[in-house]
C-alpha cells in the first residue's frame, strides 16, 4: 500500500509547528520576521498593524477594515502597506492552531526590488490601497515552503534568510495584488502624503496632537487633510491617535511591567481615569485583566530591532 507524500501546505506546518514552541509570537533569526501561533479562536479584537507581510499557513484569519473583510489563510496571505488600525478574529484549535509567518516591511529591500523590476516594464498606475489580501498561488507557496526549510536550520537561517526573504518580497510584488502594492509603495498623489503624516504621528504619538501642524506635513488644507486621512485609515486623527495610545499603553504594561498609571502618562494621557475607561472601551477589558489574560494566552516578546511605527504587537 503506498502513501501519499505530503502537500505543499502540510509541510510547511509541520514546519512552523516546530517553529513555533509558544503561543503568540516566535522570534526568528531574522529581525524582521516573527512567527505566530494561536491554539484558540478569537473574536473580533482591535489591532493595529505595522507595514507588513502576514502569510497564514494553517488556520484562519478575517480582517475588518471599513466596509470590507480581508481573509487570510492557506489560501491567501495579507498586506499592511500602512498602519492602520481594524479588527481581526481568528479561527484555530488545540488540535489545529493558527499558524502563521509575520514580515515586518522592510521599505529599504522593497523600494530596491522596485528599481530592479522597474528595468522590465513593471511600473503601474494602480491606485493605491491601505490593505489587500492576495491569493497564494502555487510559485508564493513554493517559496514560503523553502523559506521555511532554510528557517528551520540556524545556520541556514542566517546565511540563507535574508535571500530566501527577498524572494518572498519578489513573488508579493509579482502576485495578483502587486500592481496596487508596487503603486502603493512609491507613496505618489494623496496616499503618500498621508502616508507621510502617519510616519510623524507614530514618532510623536506621546505629545500634544495638532492636526494642523499633520496637515501641514502633508501639505494640505485641513479639510482635505482630515477627508484624505479618513480613506486611508477609516478613522479620524484624533480617534487614531487614541488607539494608537492605548495599543502602545498595552504593550508597555505586559513587556515593561509598568502600572496603568505609569503607561498611560507615558504614552500621553493627563487623566488615568480617562485612559482605564477608553481602554476598556477598546479592549474590553480593564488594564490589568487585559495585561494578565495575554500574560497567560499569549507570548508578545519586543521586535529585536526597533520600529518606526507603533503597533499591538
Amino acid at each position: 500500500m503506498t502513501t501519499s507524500s505530503p502537500t505543499v501546505t502540510e509541510q510547511m506546518a509541520a514546519l512552523l509547528e516546530r517553529l513555533t514552541p509558544h503561543e503568540g509570537y516566535n522570534i526568528t533569526g531574522l529581525a524582521d520576521v516573527r512567527f505566530l501561533r494561536s491554539n484558540r479562536p478569537l473574536l473580533r479584537t482591535p489591532v493595529l498593524y505595522e507595514p507588513g507581510i502576514v502569510i497564514v499557513v494553517q488556520g484562519r484569519k478575517r480582517g475588518y477594515f471599513g466596509q470590507d473583510v480581508y481573509l487570510y489563510d492557506a489560501q491567501h496571505y495579507l498586506m499592511v502597506s500602512v498602519p492602520v488600525p481594524f479588527t481581526m478574529e481568528t479561527d484555530a484549535s488545540e488540535s489545529e492552531p493558527m499558524m502563521a509567518i509575520y514580515i515586518r516591511l522592510d521599505f529599504t529591500l522593497a523600494a530596491d526590488m522596485m528599481l530592479e523590476l522597474a528595468k522590465f516594464g513593471q511600473t503601474t498606475a494602480t491606485p493605491p490601497r491601505s490593505m489587500m489580501s492576495s491569493p497564494m498561488d502555487e510559485t508564493m507557496r513554493h517559496s514560503v515552503l523553502r523559506f521555511l526549510q532554510v528557517m528551520a536550520e540556524p545556520r541556514d537561517a542566517e546565511i540563507l534568510g535574508p535571500a530566501m526573504l527577498r524572494e518572498i518580497y519578489y513573488r508579493v510584488l509579482m502576485g495578483a495584488q502587486g500592481a496596487v502594492l508596487r503603486s502603493t509603495l512609491t507613496l505618489q498623489g494623496q496616499f503618500g502624503k498621508v502616508a507621510k503624516a502617519l510616519r510623524k504621528l507614530h514618532a510623536e504619538y506621546d505629545s500634544h496632537l495638532d492636526v494642523s501642524a499633520l496637515a501641514k506635513e502633508a501639505s494640505m488644507s485641513l479639510p482635505s487633510f482630515y477627508s484624505h486621512f479618513r480613506t486611508v485609515t477609516d478613522t479620524s486623527p484624533i480617534q487614531y491617535l487614541k488607539s494608537m495610545r492605548l495599543h502602545q499603553a498595552r504593550l508597555l504594561m505586559l513587556r515593561n511591567n509598568l502600572t496603568a498609571s505609569a503607561a498611560s502618562r507615558q504614552v500621553g494621557y493627563e487623566s488615568v481615569s480617562q485612559f482605564s475607561r477608553e481602554f476598556k472601551r477598546l479592549f474590553g477589558l480593564t488594564p490589568l485583566s487585559e495585561v494578565e489574560r495575554m500574560r497567560k494566552h499569549f507570548s508578545m516578546p519586543a521586535p529585536v530591532t526597533a520600529s518606526a511605527f507603533i503597533s499591538s504587537h
